[in-house]
């Protein structure tokens, strides 16, 4: 991602430690030393915390792994951080969220022999790769099954930060949903945090009064999906399985399995296939295909059983025949698994002013993704940034 403004109420930057035994302190110089640079608290249930059990599998796989983490550190704030795990005989860096690419930067070009790899960003250098498991794909997917389910026309999203990412996840939600039912509006409140159960709730409750049959959200807890539950309005899971807490309105979500790019990248700077000379154009954008996002309210639940009568009994056209809307959404998941063609962001595609934006049989580049500022037909509501031309 991601996040390019300050934390709104950063906690301690307390430094966690893995644990260590005795014997693998004496093998120090056989191990690999990675650390970890946190924007939320790890037990945020969202973005942090999905790094952090990524961070876990990764030693848990990689036997000659050490690591160390910093959590709950606001994006002005990472160049000391950085500082201090070089000190700390830190080989590789990961800098987890947007706002932390600049700093990210100036770190790599200050500590050359130290790998660097940033979350969500677009700029690199010798010694600085990028990184981003993307969920996009699985935004179109849940606005499909949103407007299926949803009683009226009217969805609500829940955001944190107008950044890029949000940008294309908001797009591709309206756009899913519009793909279902033409006249899906996607209602936006911005609650400029990444963690803040209080804004999240207030912005929910909010959405579901102005009458918003269904909700999505980018925040990093699961507040959303608990106030949606407590008002019967159905809602979708954001980086973690959610269906524990509310498990009759979790209706699907975006599952994200960041061990697969950490495991990768750290096993190829073990073997000398990355080094801090050649990372220039390393840069990991995954999708459905190659498994580190999954669709689903919690692992290998797709769609929550409860919701699959309601989704089967909404059609959509495709090709001049009617599918029901559970079929399509497990026909394209499936194919996008694949690599196949189909994209939310296939051409001729405008944004909500008009504009055209991918042109007709093109497809939007991973550059054009990440540089992303205007929104798709459907938005309702004020974005910051957005072009008018």
């Amino acid at each position: 991602m991601k996040k390019l403004l300050l934390a709104a109420a950063p906690l301690s930057l307390a430094l966690l430690f893995t644990a260590a035994v005795p014997a693998a302190q004496a093998q120090q110089g056989a191990k690999l030393k990675a650390c970890f640079i946190y924007v939320g608290p790890v037990g945020d249930i969202g973005w942090s915390y999905a790094h952090d059990e990524a961070r876990k599998k990764a030693m848990n796989a990689l036997p000659w792994l050490d690591t160390k983490y910093v959590e709950s550190v606001p994006e002005g704030q990472a160049a000391p951080v950085i500082d201090r795990l070089v000190k700390d005989s830190c080989k590789v860096i990961f800098t987890t969220s947007f706002g932390f690419m600049d700093q990210t930067l100036e770190a790599a070009k200050k500590y050359p022999n130290v790998i660097f790899a940033h979350a969500s960003g677009f700029k690199r250098a010798p010694n600085m790769a990028t990184y981003m498991a993307d969920f996009y794909q699985l935004y179109y997917l849940n606005g499909m099954m949103a407007a299926a389910v949803s009683k009226s026309d009217k969805l609500g999203y829940v955001a944190a930060f107008p950044v890029p990412e949000l940008k294309r996840h908001i797009s591709a939600f309206a756009l899913g949903a519009r793909a279902v039912n033409p006249k899906a509006t996607v209602s936006v409140k911005w609650i400029n945090a990444w963690f803040d159960p209080n804004k999240a709730r207030e912005a929910a409750e909010a959405l579901i009064s102005e009458g918003a049959g269904a909700l999505a959200f980018t925040e990093d807890t699961a507040t959303v999906v608990q106030t949606a539950a407590s008002r019967k309005i159905p809602s979708f899971a954001h980086y973690s399985p959610m269906y524990k807490f509310a498990p009759d309105y979790v209706v699907s979500g975006q599952l994200v399995h960041w061990d697969k790019i950490y495991i990768d990248f750290l096993s190829k700077v073990r073997a000398g296939t990355y080094t801090a000379k050649n990372l220039q154009n390393v840069d990991y954008w995954n999708l459905l295909r190659g498994g580190s996002v999954e669709l689903g309210a919690q692992d290998g639940m797709a769609i929550n059983p409860k919701w699959v009568g309601a989704l089967k009994a909404k059609s959509v056209t495709v090709n001049g025949k009617k599918v029901s809307v559970y079929d399509r959404v497990t026909q394209l998941s499936a194919e996008m698994q694949k690599g196949g063609k189909f994209d939310p962001f296939t051409g001729p595609l405008k944004d909500r002013n008009g504009i055209l934006r991918v042109a007709a049989g093109k497809v939007a580049t991973v550059a054009e993704l990440n540089n992303m500022a205007w929104v798709a037909p459907g938005v309702v509501g004020q974005v910051a940034d957005e072009p008018k031309k």
